[in-house]
């Protein structure tokens, strides 16, 4: 079969070529895969469908390559990063809008393009259960008004995305007037469009979030000579851009017919040598900074520490481990040639090696060809010896939110697999735990707390909830299968990552090793709209930032930090950041045999020893 025979390659040439047509990029490299999709500068990635995919699943598939292509031709980041607000809910609410104002303007250009991204923003509200919200504070804010402004500019707003803005529409309406009635004339026009998001900030009362003393009035005086200097530049890049509407509308009207469920997906793993964006050097890094907390929670009395095998029965979580087997099955190569080597340079590292060029000891054979020539041949013998190889033990933290879902989760659970049977074999004692919540958007506690008349600053509202897949002492065989309860969507809820990370730290710091390693993977910041949306918008992050300070500079557990498409590299001391989840074997790998490097160590310097809260 040829190339033009191919599904395959129809539908990677029809994406390609349309979005290449859309961004008007002749340069874009669009690889095929399935990791997590993403884009940086001239490089994107987008996923291929799955065999038997439908209509509307291809339509949203589409929308994630539209999406990207619009914002390379639409957005300039340099300009969202400089009017952007420092935290919380006000930076989710100016991204979702700068979102909505992207699709407006694909979306008034090609209709294709607008069922695509309607779709796309459908699936995406589903996946994360928005269907099922049922109150007011389980809504997210931030998506709430970005769906509110794409209505204003005239898009239709799939069942999902209404359902939520549903109960926040009057709420926007009453707080922010006529000011959105202003969007669609700034639509093509960032900086402008920014202003009107800010003011759209400050009507919704979040101004505190925006990291300025005003972020109404004197903010506008601040930009103006950044917009005078913008502006010819500005006007210009408009100008082309409405000049090459038509023509990109005409390169993408034709679509190329695509038999989906004649692709042959199996081996659709992407390019081996995808690498991740680099991490945001604008920004300060913030473990370098004090921290302080006053973080509570409404009430513990719901949180649950829970082992893997309690959550269901054992029929279940065998069926459980073997979805992850096949999927271990699939990257068997990959993950031999990952334990193969932590195995190799941890053993090298074990607790005797030899000696050698010794006047006395055992015959080293190697000079045994010098002692039959001469049999007082001088250093000959060699000695075994001890070598500084201390006990250990690593405890493997993995963020088990729902925006792991899919290949993240997948991919943490495989390389937990392979760091369990590695280190064992190893003589390195491992526990492997996940966090997560008990409920979306608030639980019993919430509960609770609408039951005594909704005290102002309640701290955290959700039911946290902690699990052990695998504990230091116990072995392999014993909590094999237990890995397998990752593969369950329904466990992936919200993420409440300090409280989590001092759980993990104090469950390995009373251990008897002398070596103790926390190694944290997650994929973002802190998310629970119940605790954020009735405490400052960054409670949960500043909560985190202490928490990491504490372990870091008062503890002696060495913490290391992996972030899935997230830069956590601001965060803590000892990070790294993959933008691919097909990354994570290897990084782990790097942490941990860094960590083993004594010298590597060195360098970090000694920490103050305290107790940590």
């Amino acid at each position: 079969m040829s190339q033009l025979d191919d599904p395959t390659e129809i539908f990677k040439h029809a994406v390609t070529s349309t979005m290449r047509a859309i961004s008007g990029n002749e340069e874009l490299n669009v690889s095929f895969g399935r990791g997590k999709p993403y884009i940086q500068g001239n490089r994107a990635r987008v996923p291929l469908p799955d065999v038997g995919l439908s209509e509307k699943q291809l339509a949203a598939l589409r929308g994630t390559s539209d999406r990207f292509a619009l914002n390379l031709r639409f957005h300039d980041d340099i300009k969202h990063r400089r009017h952007r607000p420092t935290t919380g809910i006000a930076q989710e609410v100016f991204d979702c809008v700068e979102e909505a104002r992207v699709a407006s303007i694909g979306s008034y250009l090609m209709k294709g393009v607008q069922d695509n991204l309607t779709e796309q923003l459908e699936q995406r509200c589903k996946l994360q259960d928005f269907a099922k919200i049922e109150h007011q504070s389980q809504a997210p804010l931030g998506e709430a008004v970005g769906f509110y402004v794409r209505e204003k500019l005239g898009l239709p707003l799939p069942p999902t995305a209404d359902h939520v803005l549903s109960f926040w529409r009057d709420h926007i309406e009453e707080q922010v007037g006529d000011h959105a009635d202003h969007l669609e004339d700034a639509m093509y026009d960032q900086i402008e469009f920014s202003k009107l998001s800010r003011r759209l900030i400050s009507d919704l009362g979040l101004a505190e979030d925006w990291g300025e003393e005003n972020a109404d009035g004197d903010a506008d005086d601040t930009d103006q000579q950044e917009e005078e200097m913008e502006s010819d530049s500005g006007d210009e890049a408009s100008e082309q851009d409405m000049s090459g509407d038509a023509d990109m509308a005409d390169a993408i009207e034709g679509e190329v017919p695509v038999d989906v469920d004649a692709m042959d997906m199996a081996d659709a793993e992407g390019d081996q040598d995808e690498a991740g964006g680099p991490p945001d050097s604008l920004l300060d890094p913030s473990w370098m900074r004090p921290k302080e907390s006053n973080y509570k929670s409404y009430t513990s009395a719901f949180d649950e520490i829970i082992c893997a095998d309690e959550m269901c029965d054992p029929a279940e979580l065998e069926r459980l481990r073997g979805v992850l087997d096949n999927h271990l099955k699939n990257s068997q190569v990959v993950i031999n040639k990952l334990a193969n080597r932590l195995q190799r340079k941890l053993l090298a590292k074990q607790n005797r090696t030899w000696e050698f060029d010794l006047e006395e000891g055992q015959l080293d054979t190697s000079r045994l060809p010098n002692v039959i020539m001469d049999p007082f041949h001088p250093l000959a013998f060699k000695q075994e010896k001890d070598t500084n190889f201390r006990d250990t033990v690593v405890s493997l933290l993995i963020d088990s939110s729902g925006s792991m879902r899919g290949r993240s989760i997948t991919i943490a659970a495989m390389c937990a697999d392979i760091l369990g049977r590695t280190l064992e074999r190893c003589s390195v004692k491992v526990e492997i735990l996940g966090f997560t919540t008990r409920a979306w958007r608030g639980g019993q506690s919430r509960e609770l707390w609408l039951q005594q008349g909704k005290p102002a600053q309640p701290g955290r509202l959700n039911d946290l909830r902690h699990i052990i897949y695998k504990s230091a002492d116990m072995p392999w065989r014993r909590s094999r299968s237990n890995l397998g309860l990752m593969m369950r969507e329904e466990l992936l809820k919200e993420n409440i990552d300090g409280e989590a990370l001092l759980w993990a730290h104090n469950r390995i710091v009373e251990r008897s090793e002398e070596r103790k390693i926390l190694m944290v993977i997650s994929d973002g910041l802190p998310v629970d709209n119940s605790t954020l949306l009735v405490n400052p918008s960054n409670y949960l992050e500043q909560h985190l930032k202490f928490a990491i300070d504490r372990i870091e500079n008062y503890s002696v557990v060495e913490l290391v930090a992996i972030g899935i498409g997230h830069d956590v590299t601001h965060h803590y001391r000892r990070a790294v950041t993959i933008t691919d989840a097909e990354q994570l074997g290897d990084a782990m790998t790097e942490q941990l045999v860094d960590l083993f490097d004594e010298e590597s160590n060195r360098k970090l310097g000694p920490v103050r020893v305290a107790e940590i809260a």
